[in-house]
């Protein structure tokens, strides 16, 4: 009995001496000083006032274990400096040490002295976490996440590896363990005027830096105040994982001035996609809502072409808008049978747009082929003038200039009165002198006399002008001429007139009637038309001249025949454009990449084609291509084969082409260059002509001209 009670005297004693303290302090604690601004944060850890006392922090209540929840958030002590016994004259040093607190869960007392100096000052808004304090002017706050999140975090601690020379109880791996099961309290270092914590949670939320690193604890002390008169940075770093807002909206870069019209615009055409759709038109209530969304952001985007002229509830009614839409996309799970109607409608539409295409270019093709009523008109009214005027009237001044080498001479192969003016009119307006140039133009038995009479009503000048008729060429016939055999053949009648024989992938251009024209083939037989003269310049009937043409002659040839402007800077105007190469007669004679030249503009060193029997040349190419092997029809690919190393460049000013059918020619191009070239469907004297470049080819036609006014003929 006598054992019991004493044993019973030592337990209470011992219960007495475990307790007192931890009572002692908390009561302290409970007392804290209020004297302590908001503002200001305490330099001297170690000096605390509990109701006008003076005293220091020596103890940290921990809670059992049973009684809290895993901790959350991770306190991160960049460093910590731990000593046994801290100068209460050290500025700037808070001492936190932690006596033998009891742990309920575990059923051990472990013995722990922390001392720690903080820099920085964190309040939590929902839970009790509170922090000591010891630096002032860092302000930190703690953020409790919601219940139930993700990745909970665990404590670590980590402190210098080194161990200080004071003695210092360092923490292992097993008692950080421990301490997270517990619930962190720590006493922040303010006075009751403090900020309380929860406005301090919901102001400074996204100002806090939270990391995580491994639950790697050791605790590192060393304080010299001798050496470092500064208070010591012992920074606690908390780091949580970002949370991506979760109602944020995509817009587009924020640099961008209408990165929200643009979203907007887009979120119509989405908006328009589900109104189609099979699944969401059986959804009633989505389908109001959409139409009712759709007004908003109509209303709201306007005219709106940046984002500063939108109203302020733009952007509630982008958020609106994209709700509904995911709506829908919920809604619209199978897109299978909408996607199969959606491949369907567009390959007919393709096939549809394939065919206007072709009809389009047919329609064009007529138009460039029909002859304008007027032009109908003119040269039926010269012919009827040429026939009942006096034929002692019919004839042409300076006929004896038309042999003369040492004259500028120019070849016009043509059945178009109109144009043939232009070009005559043109080049005789800008040469210096006009006397020493002579015009042959050649032309067909329907518009000889027409041609003649245009002539005689308005001559050219001082110019000396001939005008022949194709028939009397008694040497030109079929049995000389392979290509004129080729025209006058029943196939190539065919070809051309019955177009509803035709291949549908074949290019409807070839199938221009102009190319059965034996006029269109006269350029090859210049030495056969001119046989006294040394050069000849060769003009198409669609051009315009614009500078004076004499410098021409006086080129140096360096034994070519043919000066030619070349028209290689775009691919198609190779010579694989114009030729089949997989035919080996031209694989072999030929480069595909080398680089075409116009037609329109040539002028001809007929000596030299003479010496070099290019007439034979051209014949021979033209029979082994009597079945269109070798290229389509047309004059430029026969020429890139009977001229080919026989052509010198000229300079590209001599020659500008495009005007009949490229509406983006240079205004500069076309004020420098000599000639301009109509080649194209797009003829300016065709109501279907381009518009602004028609002044160049009009204002050398003289609409006063009594023939024209008769014929309706008007600019």
């Amino acid at each position: 009995m006598a054992r019991w009670r004493k044993r019973r005297t030592v337990l209470f004693l011992l219960l007495v001496s475990v307790l007192a303290p931890i009572v002692l302090y908390t009561d302290r604690l409970a007392n804290f000083s209020t004297s302590i601004l908001n503002s200001d944060f305490i330099d001297d850890g170690s000096n605390l006032s509990f109701t006008n006392e003076v005293g220091k922090v020596n103890a940290l209540h921990q809670e059992s274990s049973d009684a809290v929840k895993e901790p959350i958030w991770i306190v991160h002590p960049d460093s910590i400096s731990i000593s046994d016994q801290i100068s209460d004259h050290s500025a700037g040093t808070a001492a936190l040490q932690a006596e033998e607190l009891p742990l309920e869960s575990s059923g051990e007392h472990k013995s722990r002295v922390l001392s720690a100096a903080y820099n920085g000052t964190q309040s939590e808004s929902d839970h009790v976490v509170e922090q000591v304090v010891g630096q002032a002017g860092d302000k930190q706050v703690l953020e409790k996440p919601k219940d139930g999140e993700e990745n909970k975090e665990t404590a670590s601690q980590k402190i210098g590896d080194e161990e200080p020379t004071n003695s210092v109880l360092s923490m292992t791996n097993d008692e950080v363990q421990s301490e997270n099961k517990g619930m962190i309290e720590q006493v922040v270092s303010q006075g009751t005027n403090g900020m309380e914590k929860a406005d301090i949670g919901e102001k400074n939320k996204d100002a806090v830096l939270q990391k995580i690193e491994d639950p790697t604890v050791s605790l590192k002390q060393e304080i010299n105040n001798e050496k470092s008169p500064e208070p010591m940075s012992n920074r606690v770093r908390i780091r949580r994982r970002k949370k991506k807002p979760a109602n944020k909206l995509n817009i587009g870069s924020t640099t961008s001035p209408d990165a929200m019209v643009r979203h907007l615009k887009n979120q119509l055409l989405r908006a328009n996609v589900y109104l189609g759709l099979g699944s969401t038109r059986r959804n009633p209530n989505f389908i109001r809502d959409l139409h009712a969304r759709i007004r908003d952001v109509q209303r709201a985007l306007g005219d709106s072409t940046e984002d500063s002229a939108l109203p302020k509830n733009a952007y509630a009614k982008l958020k609106a808008m994209e709700q509904t839409l995911s709506l829908g996309k919920k809604i619209e799970e199978n897109c299978s049978v909408d996607m199969e109607k959606l491949h369907a409608t567009l390959a007919t539409t393709e096939e549809q747009l394939d065919l206007n295409k072709k009809q389009t270019l047919y329609l064009m093709q007529l138009a460039a082929k029909a002859l304008p009523k007027g032009l109908h008109c003119l040269p039926l009214r010269l012919t009827t003038e040429y026939y009942t005027s006096d034929s002692s009237k019919q004839q042409f001044p300076h006929q004896e200039k038309l042999e003369d080498p040492k004259l500028y001479h120019y070849a016009l192969f043509s059945d178009n009165i109109l144009a043939a003016a232009v070009v005559v009119n043109s080049t005789v307006f800008h040469a210096k002198n006009p006397e020493n140039h002579v015009f042959h133009i050649v032309t067909d038995r329907l518009n000889y006399a027409a041609m003649r009479m245009w002539f005689l009503a308005s001559p050219p000048g001082k110019a000396a002008i001939q005008v022949q008729n194709i028939e009397g060429f008694a040497w030109l016939n079929s049995s000389y001429s392979p290509v004129l055999k080729q025209l006058e053949s029943q196939s190539m009648i065919d070809y051309y007139f019955r177009a509803h024989q035709a291949k549908p992938d074949e290019n409807s251009k070839f199938r221009n009637p102009k190319y059965l024209s034996i006029l269109n083939h006269l350029r090859f037989y210049l030495p056969e038309i001119f046989p006294k003269l040394n050069k000849v310049l060769f003009l198409d009937d669609d051009i315009v001249v614009q500078r004076d043409l004499t410098a021409l002659w006086s080129i140096d040839f360096k034994g070519k025949v043919n000066g030619a402007v070349e028209t290689c800077r775009q691919s198609f105007h190779r010579f694989d454009r114009y030729l089949n190469f997989s035919n080996p007669l031209i694989s072999k004679n030929f480069d595909p990449n080398a680089c075409g030249w116009a037609y329109g503009m040539n002028i001809f060193d007929l000596v030299e084609w003479k010496k070099q029997k290019l007439t034979d040349a051209y014949h021979s190419w033209q029979q082994l291509n009597e079945g269109r092997l070798l290229w389509k029809l047309g004059t430029l690919p026969a020429g890139l084969v009977t001229f080919w190393n026989r052509t010198l460049p000229l300079d590209r000013s001599w020659h500008v082409l495009g005007l009949g059918y490229d509406p983006n020619v240079s205004q500069k191009s076309i004020e420098r260059a000599a000639v301009i070239h109509y080649n194209g469907n797009l003829k300016p004297w065709l109501e279907i002509g381009l518009p602004k470049y028609r002044n160049y080819w009009s204002k050398f036609v003289d609409f006063d001209q009594v023939f024209l006014r008769e014929c309706n003929i008007n600019p």
